[in-house]
């Protein structure tokens, strides 16, 4: 615990010091403001957490099993738990297999639902606003640091792969986290096809620069709903199909969020009626 402590403070030491040189009058003031918009992101690091913890317990799927099995550490020093890494699935685009993206004109933007050009279509569905929270492992914001985020579309086609959409390149896009280690996009909400539990591919790059020049990716993962949140969308119209497909799924029983989802497991605003907005915490 002392090492620990004292490994805080060492970081802490050289911006309390670097405010003191540029404004003295003002350096207490500073310094607890800076303190308390730690404490600030941690509360909030925690509530996404604790709200996915107790998500992962809900029932999922009219077939599956309705127990959790995940466990998550709290955020702190040293404590935030690294994302499980995940396939990008025969459908990336990002150079791998076949298409790249990542170097279009365009594609590093927030609202993802359109094909870019002024002739490609737009992806129908519920709305929906996926925003990545990226932290160390020492809970502090990842600054700076790219996402590159794609899904299928409600009736669970990938843009650039699947029959009827080889044409439209929408439900991709990358951004930029902020001061926050944030990233927001405004898509729809994901259809769920056989064999899979509805999710969304991401990936992490160090910067910008890296995600649109190289394929060096840094960590390769995928976000869970939980299915209270599948299961009111897919009571609406466009989505009868994974209606049908979700019936024989569970979170439990998914091929890849089997071992341990809860670190996955989004936290979950909104109704089908309204648009949802999801938020996951993602250690790197």
């Amino acid at each position: 615990m002392k090492s620990s402590r004292s490994a805080r403070r060492a970081r802490l030491r050289p911006v309390l010091h670097a405010h003191h040189d540029h404004a003295p009058d003002g350096g207490l003031t500073e310094d607890l403001r800076r303190i308390a918009a730690r404490l600030d992101r941690r509360t909030m690091l925690l509530r996404a957490l604790a709200f996915g913890a107790g998500a992962a317990f809900v029932g999922c799927g009219g077939g599956g099993s309705s127990s959790g099995s995940g466990t998550i550490n709290p955020p702190g020093d040293g404590l935030c738990t690294l994302i499980p890494s995940e396939t990008n699935g025969p459908y990336p685009a990002d150079g791998s297999n076949g298409p790249n993206v990542l170097d279009d004109a365009g594609i590093v933007r927030s609202d993802i639902r359109s094909t870019l050009g002024s002739a490609g279509a737009t992806a129908d569905g519920v709305p929906l606003t996926l925003r990545f929270l990226l932290t160390g492992t020492d809970c502090e914001p990842l600054v700076g640091y790219a996402v590159y985020a794609w899904h299928c579309d409600r009736l669970g086609r990938y843009s650039l792969y699947s029959s009827g959409v080889t044409g439209e390149n929408y439900l991709r896009g990358v951004q930029v986290t902020d001061a926050e280690g944030a990233v927001t996009f405004t898509s729809i909400f994901p259809g769920c096809y056989p064999g899979r539990w509805p999710h969304v591919h991401f990936e992490v790059y160090e910067s910008l620069a890296v995600a649109t020049s190289e394929n060096n990716v840094l960590r390769t993962s995928q976000l869970a709903f939980p299915a209270s949140s599948c299961n009111d969308v897919y009571g609406t119209a466009g989505y009868e199909t994974s209606a049908q497909n979700i019936s024989s799924l569970s979170l439990q029983t998914d091929g890849i969020f089997a071992d341990s989802y809860a670190s996955q497991l989004a936290a979950m605003t909104g109704t089908a009626l309204a648009g949802y907005q999801s938020e996951l915490v993602v250690t790197v």
